[in-house]
């Protein structure tokens, strides 16, 4: 058995079909993957993402510390609650993670940084504190829930003190806020409105629980799968890794190139890639023939070889999407090799789907 979150003993109750991820024994569905898919898009779901490593960052140097270890430049975060996502790289501008990091006041920082990778991520932070002056923190004893939909928001109100409803339904996506005993933050990993909520883990069930009891469906990974894929986000492990750079995998945007003189572990490789051209791309791909986009799919272009790092049937379009690695020269049309059949796709700009609706052109 692997490593169990607060809320173990809620999925077997509700008879989930309980599978390992990164180490840990999570629900992937709780009879229909493809029910739950919807729900989130409709309505309102839920996701215990208790496996996600939290890790607070405090002290004089925290600031200065983390502009130094992020692509991204928490520098931008100028009142407490914002948030923003962000690689952080290694010398070769590889990506170690990506991660959200959350500015909550003067010298203080909380990091939510992916499971599988928990391990060297707490390493390589560790590693780079030493001799800073910052305090770096795990936070096990937390559990987090990711509550996701339209009306997903207005359910989870229901978890707050009266006090605290309005600050939270005031919140603007990418800001948090601590809320009692529960931290809240609009952000998500779904393409559509909702909280996760960073909160004690005696107290995961409870909320779970209640939860339920304000018409909100648990969800399991193979939906959280199929909605992040929809929404044009990438995962890692698939999408990206140590041996590819943000540059490569779509993720360019995550990068503050200004100021020049911030100094970013990766930044002189990622530059010289940047100044060079980078020579692959991560793009979308929606199938034009019958059969579903897999990873590790070979990826046949005028510009030569890529591969498919994600795909599955889309369950909102009704057709299978990727993302696929491809040369940077590769053209809109390209062909995917599905069981030694060569398949017609078209190169998209994803998100595929926001906010329950399609971006793009199906036909």
């Amino acid at each position: 058995m692997g490593e169990q979150t607060p809320l173990y003993s809620e999925h077997e109750r509700l008879g989930a079909r309980l599978v390992d991820f990164g180490g840990w024994d999570m629900p992937l569905h709780y009879g229909s993957q493809v029910d739950e898919h919807h729900v989130v898009r409709r309505e309102a779901g839920m996701f215990d993402v208790s496996h996600m490593t939290v890790v607070d960052v405090a002290g004089p140097g925290a600031g200065p510390w983390l502009r130094r270890l992020l692509a991204n430049d928490v520098a931008r975060l100028q009142a407490p609650g914002k948030a923003l996502y962000t690689c952080m790289l290694n010398d070769d501008g590889g990506v170690i993670d990506d991660l959200i990091a959350y500015y909550l006041g003067p010298g203080d920082y909380r990091l939510v940084v992916n499971a599988a990778t928990r391990a060297k991520d707490l390493a390589w932070l560790q590693r780079h504190a030493e001799g800073a002056e910052v305090v770096v923190e795990e936070r096990p004893e937390l559990a987090m829930i990711a509550v996701q939909g339209p009306s997903a928001r207005e359910r989870a109100a229901r978890l707050l003190a009266e006090e605290h409803r309005a600050t939270a339904l005031a919140l603007t996506p990418f800001t948090a806020a601590q809320c009692g005993e529960l931290f809240v933050a609009r952000t998500g990993y779904t393409g559509e409105d909702g909280w996760e909520i960073i909160l004690p883990g005696e107290r995961a069930a409870e909320a779970w629980q209640a939860l339920l009891a304000a018409g909100v469906k648990p969800c399991g990974l193979g939906a959280r799968d199929t909605l992040r894929l929809e929404a044009g986000m990438n995962l890692y492990g698939q999408d990206m890794d140590e041996t590819t750079t943000p540059l490569e995998s779509g993720l360019g945007w995550t990068v503050a190139w200004e100021p020049a003189a911030r100094d970013f572990i990766g930044r002189a490789a990622l530059q010289a890639q940047r100044d060079a051209g980078a020579p692959r791309k991560l793009v979308g791909l929606l199938l034009e023939d019958r059969g579903v986009l897999r990873g590790h799919q070979r990826v046949v272009t005028p510009a030569g070889d890529g591969e498919v790092t994600s795909g599955s049937f889309a369950p909102t379009l009704a057709r299978s999407i990727g993302f696929a690695r491809v040369p940077a020269g590769a053209g809109e049309q390209v062909q995917v090799d599905i069981r030694g059949r060569l398949l017609a796709a078209r190169v998209v700009r994803p998100p595929f789907v926001r906010n329950g609706k399609p971006r793009i052109q199906l036909d």
